[in-house]
C-alpha cells in the first residue's frame, strides 16, 4: 500500500495541502526551554593581560561593522542550531501530563505539536516509538482531540476563551496513525461505500489511497444519535459523511438531495471525543464525538453525536481526520519513518527468529510448536533462577529466602499500575488507544493476593486475572490455572510479549504514564 500512496503523493492533478516544516533540532538550558542566545561576560581579575590584549588589538585592528557583531553572532547560532526559532517572538505554555503534573515552558510562536512533543521526549528521556501525542482537552466542554503533528499550538491555543478551562495535555496514543497500517480495522466493510454507487460497496485494497486522493468520493454512512440543538434529548438518524460534509437523511436510509440536510462541513471545524457523554451530556451511549467549530467555545455551537459501540465511533472519527487532512496525515506518518531510513539502524523482523536447539553434538531447528513452548518456558525458569542466585550472593535476597522481595521487582515496571480499579485501567487504555496489543498489569481489587492484565484486542479490553500457584513451598504466577507458570511478573510479561498463548493477542505496548 505505502508504494501506492507514494505514486499518489507525486503524482499530479491532485491538490495537497502546505508541506510538512523540516525536521527541528532542540537547545536546552537549565530547567526550562528557552530561545539559545549569546551572552558576553566581563572577565575578572584573573585576565586582567588578556584584556589589554584584546585592548591593544581593538585598537591596532578596527573592527570595519561593530554594531552588526553581536547580531551576526547571534543569527548564525539561532540559524544553524535552531532552525525552528527564527521567528523571534515566544510564547509560554504549560503542558499536563496523566498525574496532572504540569511544566511551563518557552516556545517560538510558530512551534508544532510535534517539536513539543519530540522537547519532551527528550527532557524525561521516554523512548521515542513515534506514539507521543499532543492533545487538546477542552474540561468546560467535556471534550478532547489529537493536536496533529503538523499544527501550530498557538494557533490551537488562541481559540480558547479567557475564562475556559483547557489544556494541552503529553501522552501516548497508539491508534493515532494505526489506520494506515490496518485500515479494514478501522473501516467496516458495511460503512464504507463509493458515493457514486449508492449501493456498491467499494474494494477496501485501495481504501486509504481512496480517502487521500481527491479526485476520489469515498462516503461513510450509519446510524447515529444526534442531540437536538437547545435540548437534552437525542435522536437516532442514518448519515452520511462526504467530502462536502457531514449530512443526515430525514426518510430512512434515502441519499436523494432532497432528503439530505446538511449537518456541519468540516473546513473550519474539528472533530472532538466525548469524555464523559452519558453524565455530561446525556448521551445514550459512551461512545460520542462532536464538531466544533475552531472560533467558537460556546456549547451552543457543538454538533454532538453519539455511536452504538467504539468500532462505529473509531470509524467516523478517522474519516473525519483523513477528509479534513488528507494527504498531510500521510506525510505526517512517514516523517519518523524518513528520519530512520536518513540514519538506518539494524532491525530484525519476528517472522526471522526461529527456535533452535544446541543441546546435542548438532544444532536443529525446532518446528514443533508444542516444544517450542516447552523449551521457551524451561529457558525462562533457568535463567530466572540464575538470575536470583546472582542477586543472593551479592547480598540481595533471593526468591528462597523473602518471596515478597522478588516480588517487588515489578512494581518498578512502567507496565504496572498497582492501585488502579477496573474502569481506571479501561479508561486509561482508552486513552493511549485501541490498539491490538495494548495492556498493563494491575493490583486485583477483589482479590489481594492476584494481579489483573487489561489488555485491548479488537478493540474490546479485555481482563485477564493471575493466579498465585504454590508448589513444593515455591510461588509462582499462572495465566492458565497453572498449565504455564512464572517465577514473577516480569518473566510473565517477556513470555507473552513473544507468545500469544492463552491470551487473544501478544502483548505489545504498554501503558505509562509519564511525570513532567
Amino acid at each position: 500500500m505505502s508504494d501506492a500512496l507514494e505514486e499518489l503523493h507525486t503524482g499530479g492533478g491532485t491538490i495537497f495541502p502546505r508541506p510538512l516544516r523540516k525536521n527541528s533540532a532542540v537547545a536546552f538550558s537549565g530547567p526550562s526551554f528557552i530561545p539559545l542566545e549569546v551572552r558576553l561576560l566581563p572577565p575578572g581579575k584573573g585576565h586582567r593581560k588578556s584584556k589589554e590584549r584584546e585592548e591593544i588589538l581593538a585598537a591596532t585592528i578596527p573592527n570595519p561593522f561593530p554594531d552588526l557583531l553581536s547580531t551576526a553572532v547571534s543569527s548564525l547560532v539561532s540559524g544553524c542550531l535552531l532552525p525552528w526559532t527564527k521567528n523571534c517572538t515566544t510564547q509560554v505554555i504549560k503542558v499536563f501530563s496523566e498525574d496532572n503534573t504540569s511544566r511551563a515552558i518557552e516556545v517560538p510562536s510558530d512551534i508544532t505539536a510535534r517539536d513539543i512533543c519530540q522537547l519532551f521526549i527528550l527532557k524525561n528521556h521516554c523512548i521515542d516509538d513515534h506514539s507521543w501525542t499532543l492533545f487538546e482537552q477542552l474540561s468546560h466542554l467535556g471534550i478532547e482531540r489529537t493536536i496533529e503533528d503538523h499544527e501550530s499550538v498557538i494557533e490551537v491555543q488562541s481559540s480558547w476563551g479567557m475564562d475556559t478551562d483547557s489544556k494541552l495535555c503529553f501522552r501516548k496514543n497508539y491508534a493515532k496513525y494505526e489506520f494506515f497500517k490496518k485500515p479494514l480495522d478501522f473501516f467496516p466493510e458495511h460503512m464504507v461505500s463509493i458515493s457514486s454507487e449508492t449501493n456498491g460497496i467499494m474494494n477496501h485494497s485501495p481504501l486509504i489511497e481512496t480517502f487521500l486522493n481527491s479526485r476520489s468520493c469515498p462516503e461513510i454512512h450509519g446510524y447515529l444519535h444526534a442531540r437536538e440543538q437547545g435540548k437534552r434529548t437525542w435522536k437516532k438518524f442514518y448519515f452520511i459523511l462526504r467530502r462536502s460534509g457531514l449530512y443526515f437523511s430525514n426518510k430512512g436510509t434515502s441519499k436523494e438531495p432532497r432528503h439530505l440536510q446538511f449537518v456541519a462541513e468540516f473546513g473550519d471545524s474539528d472533530v472532538y471525543t466525548l469524555l464523559s457523554a452519558r453524565k455530561m451530556h446525556g448521551a445514550p451511549t459512551d461512545y460520542g464525538f462532536c464538531i466544533k467549530p475552531n472560533k467558537s467555545s460556546s456549547p451552543r455551537d457543538l454538533k454532538l453525536l453519539c455511536a452504538d459501540e467504539e468500532h462505529s465511533r473509531t470509524c467516523w472519527v478517522t474519516a473525519l481526520r483523513l477528509f479534513k487532512y488528507g494527504m498531510q496525515l500521510y506525510q505526517n506518518f512517514l516523517h519518523p519513518h524518513q528520519k530512520q531510513k536518513s540514519s538506518p539502524m539494524r532491525s530484525i523482523s519476528e517472522n526471522s527468529l526461529v527456535a533452535m536447539d544446541f543441546s546435542g553434538h548438532k544444532s536443529r531447528v525446532i518446528e514443533n510448536p508444542s516444544e517450542v513452548l516447552s523449551v521457551a518456558v524451561e529457558e525462562g525458569l533457568s535463567w530466572r533462577r540464575k538470575s536470583c542466585h546472582r542477586l543472593s550472593c551479592h547480598g540481595s535476597p533471593s526468591t528462597s529466602q523473602s518471596p515478597v522481595a522478588s516480588l517487588a521487582l515489578h512494581r518498578a515496571q512502567p507496565w504496572f499500575h498497582s492501585r488502579l480499579s477496573r474502569d481506571e485501567a479501561h479508561r486509561l487504555i482508552t486513552q493511549q488507544g485501541l490498539v491490538d496489543g495494548v495492556f498493563l498489569l494491575r493490583d486485583s481489587q477483589s482479590n489481594p493476593k492476584t494481579f489483573v492484565l487489561s489488555l485491548c484486542n479488537m478493540q474490546r479490553i479485555k481482563h485477564f486475572q493471575i493466579l498465585p500457584v504454590e508448589d513444593e513451598g515455591e510461588l509462582f504466577f499462572s495465566l492458565d490455572d497453572g498449565q504455564t507458570r512464572f517465577t514473577d511478573l516480569i518473566q510473565l510479561v517477556e513470555f507473552y510479549q513473544l507468545n500469544k498463548g492463552v491470551l487473544p493477542c501478544r502483548l505489545k505496548h504498554h501503558c505509562s504514564r509519564v511525570a513532567l
